[in-house]
């Protein structure tokens, strides 16, 4: 009998404890720097530049850093939308006007999150972004990203890609999570860039 090996599901586990792993170990300067780095590369993104609206998340933990890039983007007029995780794991949204409009939430026993503290928006939403900037601990060289494993960031794209909506997806890495293969799923979709605080990657 062959051993055909983990599937991509268990595969996926392991390469996303191996990655949460080395973040653990980051120290407060090295997020901080990097997040500046990711900013200024970020916004050079012609996507980014010639967006009216964009989807984006607040980083959490030793994530790389997305607030600087945030703040930049509103004070070009941007608008800026945040996730709030409903009860099924969906994302609502609302504005993002600065640091004062989030508020933090707690979701069980899990990690905390900066949410929008103003008004729902509605799932839907997103369906108006020009860019979506997708949370994740990987990418291959084709583009394919390795999620966190919650599903929400899965149901988002389903949505876009129900609705024929073609945002940019593009994703913020350390450099050493671009790598050269993530397992993937049947339903995993490709995004189109990383930004690490090194450079950028295209994927066609």
């Amino acid at each position: 009998m062959n051993d055909i090996g983990p599937g991509p599901e268990s595969a996926k586990k392991t390469l996303r404890r191996s990655l949460a792993a080395v973040r653990g170990e980051l120290t407060a300067d090295d997020v901080r720097e990097a997040a500046a780095a990711l900013a200024a590369r970020a916004l050079g993104l012609p996507e980014l530049a010639h967006a009216r609206t964009v989807a984006a998340y607040v980083s959490v933990g030793s994530e790389p850093g997305t607030l600087a890039l945030l703040d930049a983007l509103h004070a070009r007029g941007v608008r800026v939308l945040l996730p709030a995780l409903m009860p099924d794991n969906d994302l609502d949204w609302g504005a993002y006007t600065g640091p004062d409009s989030l508020v933090r939430v707690q979701h069980g026993g899990r990690m905390a999150l900066f949410e929008p503290a103003g008004e729902r928006l509605g799932p839907e939403a997103v369906l108006g972004a020009d860019a979506v900037l997708l949370p994740g601990l990987a990418v291959d060289t084709r583009g394919m990203r390795l999620g966190r494993g919650g599903g929400s960031y899965d149901r988002v794209l389903a949505r876009l890609e129900r609705a024929g909506a073609r945002p940019a997806l593009v994703v913020l890495l350390y450099g050493t999570e671009v790598v050269e293969r993530v397992p993937e799923e049947p339903h995993d979709l490709p995004v189109h860039a990383v930004v690490t605080p090194s450079g950028i990657r295209r994927f066609h």
